[in-house]
């Protein structure tokens, strides 16, 4: 069990829901009628904040949780300070903190941009594009990526930017990549090592990949994300902001992610 912040909304939501709701029983057995003034602070605190807490815990269990993007693992697509919206049902309904899976809905599909718990380290999340499927063989070389022995169709869009915390990215080639009928932008370095190989995705397993091809730890490095570490899809950037940029970035606001 991994002790993130579900595991103390869950904590507060029980600790705030057992002392005002042994208040209430207290009063019923003893015949004494309720009363808001006479209520002790700690039972006011936890009035107060029960359902509020509540409230929170099920919205960022069930429905969707706010992440911040902390590196440029995904540019183009994602820049670093972007704010996204992560679908926390699209996969299935999950327990909070346990990560049960209790209900199961759409498995996820190539070029679907997920939030998962590191296979190496369940504490952290990363985000990532799905590339291979279960039973899938990927094959990354010379910068070329081919599924199931058919390569992928690139176009060029010619040399990208980079602003803010993702400067350094100035000068690489900005692709089009139609990974089997989704497109999205991807970013290379011709002079850049990265790793390269062939990988044949197990069952119940997903191959992931940074669109920023030549600076992403992902499943060239460490293999396959297991189903049961999914968290949901990306699907929206609510907000972004870069400090090293110009702050507020108004235009990536409300961006839907693809």
């Amino acid at each position: 069990m991994d002790f993130d912040f579900s595991f103390f909304l869950l904590l507060a939501s029980l600790v705030t829901g057992v002392i005002w709701g042994g208040y209430l029983l207290t009063l019923k057995f003893s015949g004494t009628v309720y009363v808001e003034e006479n209520e002790p602070w700690l039972v006011e605190y936890a009035r107060s904040f029960f359902p509020i807490v509540l409230i929170v815990l099920v919205l960022r269990s069930f429905l969707a949780e706010p992440f911040r993007i902390p590196s440029g693992s995904m540019m183009p697509t994602l820049l670093v300070g972007d704010f996204i919206l992560v679908n926390k049902f699209t996969y299935g309904v999950r327990l909070p903190v346990i990560n049960k899976k209790i209900f199961a809905l759409n498995e996820p599909a190539r070029g679907d941009i997920v939030v998962f718990r590191y296979p190496k380290d369940p504490s952290v999340d990363y985000i990532k594009r799905v590339i291979g499927l279960p039973g899938d063989r990927i094959v990354y070389d010379n910068k070329k990526l081919y599924v199931n022995d058919q390569l992928v169709n690139y176009v060029s869009l010619g040399r990208y930017e980079g602003v803010g915390q993702g400067q350094d990215m100035t000068g690489a080639e900005r692709l089009l990549e139609n990974l089997t009928g989704v497109e999205h932008s991807v970013l290379i370095r011709n002079e850049a090592i990265s790793a390269e190989g062939v990988y044949v995705v197990p069952e119940g397993n997903y191959f992931v990949m940074g669109d920023n091809r030549d600076n992403s730890n992902d499943g060239r490095y460490w293999g396959f994300v297991p189903e049961q570490n999914l968290v949901g899809k990306a699907f929206f950037i609510w907000m972004s902001w870069d400090w090293q940029h110009k702050g507020l970035g108004i235009e990536r606001i409300g961006t839907v992610l693809k």
